[in-house]
């Protein structure tokens, strides 16, 4: 009775496995996940803040426009003496000053340091749009390691199901074998630790695939139903041409290009320092207003001004101590250190290239030969179930070429997800990754 409610307890699963799921394609979770992944976004808004930076209200180009206002009230004890003798003394004479203006400051020239410090905020801004290429790079191989881990489960619980339901007819027959003494208890028990073996591998690889797809939806921004079912049929690109593939990775492998604008953003920073030795002219412009309103004691009582003023300044720090001759020198030394890690990074580019290239081409042939394998033991299991019927072999080696067609299958699944997974490798070092239709 235990095992007849296990087998309906694993049949009951297995039905709702083939309930109708939604199907997630690969190019659905890829729109998905470039749309919702919460890294994308977060870069996304770093991607912004940069742009903002990179604007021309940034750049210092504009002229600055200030207004100011103020107002002194005084009250005074006064003795005020005249020339022709009179004297007048005041207690608490009020007066009072009122002043407006706005004022304009404008750099006409500062040794040309703001103009490359505009350009180093431009080149900064491309190297934030790399840097979020780099995660969208990132996400996207995530996105696919634990999309085809869940394809390969997928596969791998179909193929679970399978040998279950051949345990299953097994367990039957052996039980009306027995019951017409045919055979002995001792095959119906086989049978049953058989059949029990496969059902606690049913139910852990579907908790399994339940698991990585919880995974994946954490990847998509969690925005698709719980149960779904993805595309389990991919295929590969059998015709690269390698050279053309490693100019490519030079030409557009995300780490060189941020490498080269860190080259660009040094250079820059250079000229924006020697900038320093230049002086700096200034204009400046101011349109006032003043009243003042004095006290008795005062010749006159009320006076008011307004009008336009302007004029220009230069400034020239003729010799500063020589820290702008050590921030120069400095940014050289910089300059050299991005040229040496440019360096490192193209003979790193070139050995990561070279083993994605033959990785892939290895684990593609392991593929093959995996599915040579299947044809094998698929021949061999046939055989061994028709003798098994005729009683020509025994339980056990019918159980062992039923686990060699499974292992079969399950080995050829994983071959064929790693080769997979080896192509996207390959392709995104050669900076080929987002432009790949899936």
């Amino acid at each position: 009775m235990h095992i007849k409610t296990f087998v309906a307890t694993i049949l009951l699963f297995t039905h709702a496995s083939l309930v109708a799921q939604e199907v997630l394609t690969q190019e659905k979770a890829v729109s998905l996940a470039l749309g919702n992944n919460y890294g994308i976004k977060l870069v996304g808004k770093d991607v912004e803040i940069a742009t903002n930076n990179a604007d021309i209200l940034n750049s210092g180009y504009l002229p600055t426009l200030t207004g100011s206002a103020g107002a002194t009230i005084n009250k005074d004890n006064t003795e005020a003496e005249f020339s022709d003798g009179r004297v007048t003394e005041l207690k608490g004479a009020e007066s009072s000053r009122y002043n407006a203006s706005v004022d304009l400051n404008y750099v006409l020239f500062d040794g040309l340091g703001r103009s490359y410090n505009y350009k180093r905020l431009k080149e900064t801004k491309a190297l934030t749009e790399l840097q979020a290429r780099a995660t969208i790079e990132n996400t996207v191989m995530q996105l696919f390691t634990i999309y085809y881990n869940v394809a390969e489960i997928a596969d791998n619980y179909n193929a679970i199901s399978q040998t279950f339901e051949i345990s299953k007819d097994r367990l039957k027959r052996s039980q009306y074998q027995f019951e017409y003494g045919q055979n002995t208890k001792l095959d119906v028990l086989n049978a049953e630790v058989d059949i029990n073996n496969d059902s606690i591998t049913l139910l852990n690889t579907r908790q399994q695939l339940r698991n990585f797809k919880r995974d994946l939806n954490l990847v998509l921004g969690n925005t698709v139903p719980n149960e779904f079912d993805v595309d389990t049929n991919i295929g590969f690109n059998t015709i690269y041409d390698k050279e053309a593939l490693k100019q490519k990775a030079i030409a557009n492998n995300v780490s060189i290009l941020q490498a080269n604008k860190n080259i660009d953003i040094s250079m820059l920073g250079i000229n924006s320092e020697k900038s320093a030795f230049l002086p700096t002219v200034g204009l400046v412009g101011s349109y006032g207003w003043n009243q003042n309103d004095n006290n008795a004691a005062s010749f006159v009582s009320t006076s008011t001004s307004y009008g336009l003023s302007g004029g220009v300044n230069l400034r020239w720090d003729l010799f500063d101590g020589g820290s702008t001759i050590t921030r120069v020198k400095n940014a050289k030394i910089n300059l050299e250190a991005q040229k040496i890690q440019k360096e490192q990074l193209l003979v790193t580019l070139e050995r990561d290239f070279n083993n994605a290239w033959d990785n892939y081409h290895n684990r593609l042939n392991i593929f093959r030969l995996e599915e040579d394998n299947i044809r094998t033991s698929q021949n061999n299991f046939d055989r061994t179930q028709e003798k098994f019927k005729l009683g020509q072999v025994n339980s056990i080696e019918f159980r062992q070429a039923q686990l060699n067609l499974l292992n079969a299958e399950l080995n050829r699944n994983k071959a064929k997800y790693l080769a997979k997974i080896a192509e996207l490798e390959m392709l995104q070092i050669s900076g080929e990754l987002l432009n790949v239709e899936f």
